[in-house]
């Protein structure tokens, strides 16, 4: 059993195995060669939009988006990297930024786990927008 927190709301709750919690650290998007980490992602994102949150929204179309995100990660697999992973890439870079958590060099799990950056379907950004996409 973890306790998480939530940045949002600063809630905490326990998550059970049962929860499929899966920690930030963890996720990699498929490119045409590899599987690149999300906190490389993350930070060239970041350095892309000097700080700022992302110039793409998440709502955007489609194409935007796969547009825009080539621009981060140029040689991602278009097939295997679907817009609605970006619109989460990207609702999970703004909250992270808006909280002021982008030190997004690399740490091993065990810091990880005591930053408390798991996230589940149940405490993830915008979970109303990503569960009525599902």
């Amino acid at each position: 059993m973890f306790i998480v927190e939530s940045i949002e709301t600063s809630k905490r709750l326990p998550v059970y195995a049962r929860d499929q919690v899966i920690a930030l650290g963890d996720i990699a998007m498929y490119t045409q060669t590899e599987e690149v980490p999300l906190r490389a992602i993350l930070k060239t994102m970041l350095d892309l939009e000097k700080g700022s949150l992302a110039s793409c929204k998440p709502k955007a179309k489609p194409e935007e988006l796969k547009t825009y995100f080539g621009t981060i990660l140029e040689d991602f697999d278009r097939d295997r990297v679907h817009p609605s992973d970006i619109k989460k890439l990207i609702q999970w870079y703004n909250l992270l930024v808006e909280h002021n958590l982008t030190d997004f060099d690399e740490k091993t799990s065990t810091d990880e786990a005591k930053e408390g950056t798991e996230t589940t379907e149940e405490n993830a950004p915008n979970t109303t927008t990503q569960n009525a996409e599902k």
